[in-house]
């Protein structure tokens, strides 16, 4: 602090018990003690106190900061919400004027007669058509029958499967008579 050295000391030392004498040099020497030991304890506590203040900036920055990042973040959701909320009205309005042009068409007399057949040939021959469309995506189907050889009969009749006939009567039981 002040750059006082051993040499320096001594002589202060000295000067003080010639001054002072050897009885009041113990006691000025315990108050001088005291009064350096309140003077660091006042200068930490000023230090401390500048550090905290220092810190509470620092948060306050911070703080602020944050909140400003948080105002940004919250903008910018926002706009996309409301971006997104302007694509689907725009999407629902166009899907409600295509339900509307669909119902135009169905409800419209010209539509009506060149798209619904007149006749029960015509609609047996569009029902046809649709399910011919309907069978080419819907791939093979799932049970395939079995070909039929002209041994094994006609398809119509029926033949007991696995050889298990369970209209024949069964060997352990035996008729009673009725």
């Amino acid at each position: 602090m002040f750059d006082i050295g051993f040499s320096e000391l001594m002589l202060i030392g000295i000067v003080a018990l010639l001054v002072l004498g050897p009885e009041r040099l113990p006691k000025v020497a315990r108050t001088t003690g005291h009064l350096l030991g309140r003077l660091q304890r006042y200068v930490s506590d000023v230090k401390s106190d500048i550090n905290r203040e220092m810190q509470l900036e620092e948060l306050k920055k911070l703080q602020e900061e944050a909140r400003t990042a948080a105002m940004a973040f919250e903008g910018t959701v926002r706009s996309e919400v409301q971006g997104i909320e302007n694509g689907l009205s725009s999407t629902v309005a166009s899907a409600s004027s295509a339900v509307a042009d669909l119902e135009n068409t169905i409800r419209s007399p010209e539509a009506t007669h060149s798209a619904v057949p007149s006749t029960d040939a015509e609609h047996t021959a569009a029902l046809d058509r649709q399910l011919a469309e309907a069978d080419s995506h819907a791939g093979p189907p799932p049970f395939v029958d079995a070909p039929v050889s002209a041994e094994q009969g006609a398809p119509d009749v029926e033949q007991p499967q696995l050889g298990l006939n369970f209209d024949a009567p069964s060997p352990d039981v035996k008729k009673t008579p009725s």
